[in-house]
């Protein structure tokens, strides 16, 4: 795994790497190899990562083909409403003399 560091800036480096290792899954396998995990334990998690992996795939399937709702989108905590831009509230009518 390599990553770059531009202008001296490891912080951001260090993100990026940071970012990249969740990704790969590095972070779960050293929590895991922490301890001994028993081979009739290992099969079971392993199962049930498969059973959660194979039940979210069929879930966003079945959204995506428009069998089942999608769940609504839970409201941000702590981000400000931002106002309607003018372009999209509704403009008044203008009254019909006739």
């Amino acid at each position: 795994m390599q990553v770059l560091v531009r202008d001296n800036n490891v912080d951001q480096a260090l993100r990026v790497l940071k970012k990249k290792m969740q990704r790969e899954g590095i972070f779960r396998e050293m929590k895991q190899r922490k301890a001994y995990e028993k081979p009739s334990v290992r099969k079971a998690r392993e199962k049930a990562e498969a059973v959660r992996r194979a039940r979210k795939q069929a879930r966003k399937t079945a959204i995506r083909e428009g069998l089942i709702a999608a769940p609504k989108p839970k409201p941000r905590v702590g981000a400000p409403r931002r106002p309607a831009p003018a372009s999209a509230a509704p403009a008044a009518a203008p009254a019909a003399n006739a």
